[in-house]
């Protein structure tokens, strides 16, 4: 089964969202964004979500988890909790 370790930081406008992805890529470090920044109590581990499997997060989180290049910034992404970066720390296919 595939598993993957992402971190991400969660914000209610894209336009947030945007403005901080910009941020990292002139960069500011993820961990100091999520943890000023993210909605998520996960935000106070820098993003951090540990490892997961496909389908243990929403169908939007999982779609860019389970493809997108490791270790590069992805968003704005849109769930129904809001806006996130996504950064994919680790996966096994």
């Amino acid at each position: 089964m595939p598993r993957a370790s992402a971190r991400h930081i969660l914000v209610e406008s894209e336009e947030q969202c945007s403005d901080l992805k910009a941020k990292i890529a002139a960069g500011e470090s993820f961990e100091a964004m999520a943890k000023a920044h993210s909605k998520c109590p996960s935000g106070q581990s820098g993003g951090a979500l540990g490892e997961f499997g496909r389908g243990q997060m929403v169908p939007e989180f999982d779609e860019v988890v389970f493809s997108a290049p490791v270790n590069e910034v992805q968003g704005p992404v849109k769930t129904q909790f809001g806006y996130h970066l996504l950064e994919v720390t680790d996966r096994n296919v």
